[in-house]
């Protein structure tokens, strides 16, 4: 039992174990499972999570009675990550990929229901996407966002689509649920995200999944050019690179995390070029 008295310091670490145990897993958890999970009162948890959904930190599953991590949670973790050394860290490996397909490539993480770019290496090609690192693109039309509504638990996913407004931004938008689902199931099935013209017309884009320690998604790595130049085949083709990087990826994701291993992340990430 984890000491909950007055003056103990564990007290003032329970709304950051709530907020960790509901990151651990892409399902809803109840008050129930909760507090067999955290060794704590039922009553206290219940003042913790009124607290943190009324913050925005968590959010009340819909048609369910369970909690998930909100959306100034996601925003936070976003913001961790922009530290200098997770930046060096990933443009290094940004860097590498894009020396090898030729074509700019990004790392992205959902905040709210939009994706965020983290961090992105331009082509030396001049025509290209100018995307600035900070900026937010859709969820249904981007390779990115389709391959985290994919990966995303089945719960999440119908609400986030319930919530999300399938805005057509070319000719080529999915913007009926229908085919749209279609397309999630054959992304879920390849574990890769795809962009025919979707987002910007004459752009083309393949997304892979940076996955966590227990294999679920937290980020994607893109890469993405004009069909002036480069066809979606042909980006399909560097797909096994992609997936070399956001293993190396992952492994910067988590040593982030760990502080005592930062270093050594860093020291891994800037051996890439060498």
């Amino acid at each position: 039992m984890v000491n909950s008295r007055p003056d103990s310091p564990a007290r003032y670490l329970r709304e950051l174990r709530v907020l960790e145990q509901l990151a651990r897993t892409q399902h809803a958890q109840t008050l129930s499972m909760l507090a067999q999970r955290l060794a704590l009162p039922k009553t206290s948890l219940m003042r913790i999570l009124a607290a943190l959904v009324e913050s925005g930190f968590v959010i009340k599953a819909p048609g369910e009675q369970g909690f998930l991590p909100g959306t100034r949670a996601a925003r936070l973790a976003v913001s961790i990550l922009g530290t200098p050394h997770f930046s060096r860290s990933a443009r290094v490996i940004l860097s590498r990929l894009v020396e090898a397909t030729g074509e700019s490539c990004n790392l992205t993480a959902q905040e709210g229901d939009t994706m965020r770019y983290l961090e992105r290496v331009e082509t030396h090609h001049l025509l290209r996407l100018n995307m600035e690192v900070g900026a937010h693109v859709p969820l249904h039309c981007t390779a990115t966002g389709k391959l985290m509504l994919a990966l995303m638990d089945e719960t999440e996913r119908r609400a986030t689509l319930n919530r999300i407004s399938l805005d057509g931004h070319t000719a080529h938008t999915l913007t009926q649920r229908a085919p749209l689902e279609h397309d999630l199931a054959l992304i879920r099935q390849q574990r890769i995200g795809v962009d025919r013209e979707e987002f910007i017309l004459g752009m083309v884009a393949v997304a892979v999944p940076v996955l966590d320690g227990k294999g679920r998604m937290i980020a994607a790595i893109a890469s993405h050019g004009p069909t002036a130049r480069v066809s979606l085949q042909v980006l399909l083709d560097q797909v096994p690179r992609m997936r070399e990087a956001a293993g190396d990826m992952g492994r910067v994701f988590a040593a982030t995390t760990a502080p005592s291993n930062a270093d050594d992340a860093g020291k891994r990430a800037d051996g890439l070029n060498r």
